[in-house]
């Protein structure tokens, strides 16, 4: 009689669900960036798509293609761990002059 499927009815019925939102361009990418910099720049892609999926927007359409786009969004990759002393080398240690007397008799004594 009203033209509605009857799926459709009992999903009106139930309560249904909102309809998700979709963005344009521009606050598809206003809204990556501002993610970005909460971040301060640590999520790529991948994570920008979980983090825009979150708040209820339906697929992020281009989220990765924005990110890439050369809009200045690049994730920061963390430094490895580099050691920069080997103390378990075999050269000859030089000798300890000191030995733990800091305070001389006299000056120029040390």
């Amino acid at each position: 009689m009203l033209g509605v499927s009857i799926s459709g009815y009992r999903a009106w019925q139930r309560g249904g669900t909102p309809r998700r939102r979709r963005l344009s361009d521009a606050q598809l990418l206003a809204l990556i960036q501002a993610i970005h910099a909460e971040f301060r720049g640590a999520y790529g892609s991948p994570r920008l798509v979980r983090e825009l999926r979150a708040p209820g927007l339906s697929r992020p359409q281009g989220a990765g293609r924005a990110a890439d786009a050369g809009n200045g969004i690049r994730a920061r990759h963390k430094r490895r761990y580099k050691a920069t002393t080997d103390s378990g080398h075999r050269l000859p240690v030089a000798a300890n002059l000191l030995e733990r007397q800091f305070t001389p008799s006299a000056p120029n004594q040390v």
